[in-house]
């Protein structure tokens, strides 16, 4: 595999992103040299990043340090009835939020697939039974947030697309997709294919969704989460359409946009998306493109002499200038993409979507 990939994996390994305890921080601050504290949902995110590492470089490392952060996420921040955001803060001062509690799902059944560890399922099911039934809101849609520990939605903002129902959850309901394969309960499926309906139906509205135009780059990648979560049905009609529909829009925004704002998070989940779709016969890879987005998605990577920063991607640059965040999922989204890319390029086997990070 290519040296991006292999310094990618170093940074989770040595940078320190990494707690003893197995979770996750958020993002490193290069400029202030420091760690933000850790969320559940980027131990999630890494989960599923060590473990991919693992399949790729064959090293054992990462898959001990997936278990690490799986024992984390069970242990410590799941107590059998929520899973915060953050476990650091008061109990009176914590939210839980649907879309984190899915991805923190799909990186626990990674684990127990290779390891068929019954606790690290139990808590899979237990979590995704409770986006279910906690953040079901009035509309047939799920409460983005819930304060703790009441379980109470937080208020909406409409111009917040994290405080707001949206296509964007589709990414997390593949969660209760997985959770179908791995328990053979056809409600589960259930769940997904109704989300599945809901955002077919309202997806036109998300873009742009914000006057402020660096606003609606940020919305670029949570609408990318969108596209993400069709792939369980993607070769589906009207799923198809959607996915052509989406890479179409997200294509002509982010030319539009980025001489003022590029996150690296937007180019690699494109790339991945165009790649995934190509690959399910669903639209022609735009090849031109796809080698321009892996391109630009290199000069995200940092190369130091300092372990903290070598071999992690920035999260964004905004009018040429580099953020001072190095992200452990723009890291993921960014170090996978560039590997299917390579795979693509290579002519080898296309990549199982169920591995997508």
């Amino acid at each position: 595999m290519t040296s991006s990939l292999a310094r990618a994996g170093q940074w989770f390994l040595e940078s320190g992103i990494q707690e003893r305890n197995g979770g996750v921080a958020r993002y490193y601050r290069a400029d202030l040299e420091r760690n933000h504290p850790v969320s559940t949902e980027i131990t999630g995110y890494a989960i599923s990043t060590l473990l991919y590492l693992h399949s790729t470089l064959k090293d054992e490392r990462y898959l001990r340090r997936a278990l690490d952060a799986a024992r984390f996420l069970c242990r410590e921040a799941w107590d059998g009835h929520v899973l915060p955001f953050e476990t650091h803060v008061p109990a009176q001062n914590r939210f839980a939020y649907f879309f984190d509690c899915g991805i923190v799902v799909r990186g626990l059944l990674g684990v127990w697939r290779l390891t068929g560890d019954s606790e690290i399922l139990q808590v899979a099911i237990s979590v995704g039974r409770s986006m279910a039934s906690d953040f079901a809101g009035p509309d047939n849609d799920y409460h983005p947030i819930l304060k703790l520990p009441e379980k109470q939605p937080a208020e909406r903002d409409p111009l917040r697309w994290s405080r707001t129902p949206g296509c964007y959850q589709l990414k997390a309901a593949m969660a209760w997709w997985d959770l179908s394969e791995a328990t053979g309960d056809s409600w589960f499926r259930e769940l997904y294919d109704r989300a599945l309906e809901t955002e077919l139906r309202r997806y036109g509205s998300f873009l742009p969704g914000h006057p402020d135009r660096l606003k609606v780059v940020d919305r670029l990648h949570a609408f990318l989460y969108f596209l993400e979560g069709i792939l369980p049905r993607g070769g589906e009609k009207r799923c198809a359409a959607a996915l052509c529909h989406g890479i179409r829009l997200v294509t002509q925004y982010q030319a539009d946009l980025v001489p003022e704002f590029e996150r690296c998070d937007v180019y690699a989940q494109l790339l991945r998306i165009r790649l995934f779709a190509g690959w399910a016969g669903v639209t022609p890879l735009d090849q031109e493109a796809a080698a321009r987005e892996a391109a630009v998605l290199t000069a995200f990577q940092i190369d130091s002499d300092d372990p903290r920063t070598h071999g992690g991607f920035y999260f964004g640059r905004q009018a040429g200038r580099w953020l001072p965040y190095v992200n452990p999922v723009s890291t993921a989204f960014a170090l996978q993409a560039l590997a299917v890319w390579e795979q693509h390029e290579a002519g080898r086997e296309p990549v199982d979507p169920r591995r997508l990070i």
